[in-house]
């Protein structure tokens, strides 16, 4: 599943891309190599290393997980940890 950028919080810097050891987002850039869209151009070749979310500046990229890596942090009620 891919990440999700959050369009009114993106600033278009991109780091995101930059970051992405698997080239999963892109920059589209306009007149004057100024960046004018970030896209998520290979969505399901995401790794979710969690690279982009954490270097975004404006808090602009949050991550969709897979049921399966989900299922794989979930709380079973009743049971103790440790």
């Amino acid at each position: 599943m891919p990440p999700i950028i959050n369009r009114s919080l993106c600033i278009r810097c991109g780091t995101c891309a930059q970051i992405c050891p698997l080239d999963v987002i892109r920059v589209r850039r306009g007149e004057g190599r100024r960046i004018v869209d970030v896209l998520v151009k290979y969505p399901y070749e995401c790794w979710h290393c969690l690279a982009c979310v954490k270097d975004c500046p404006k808090e602009a990229i949050t991550m969709r997980y897979p049921l399966s890596h989900m299922m794989l942090t979930m709380d079973v009620p009743g049971k103790e940890q440790g």
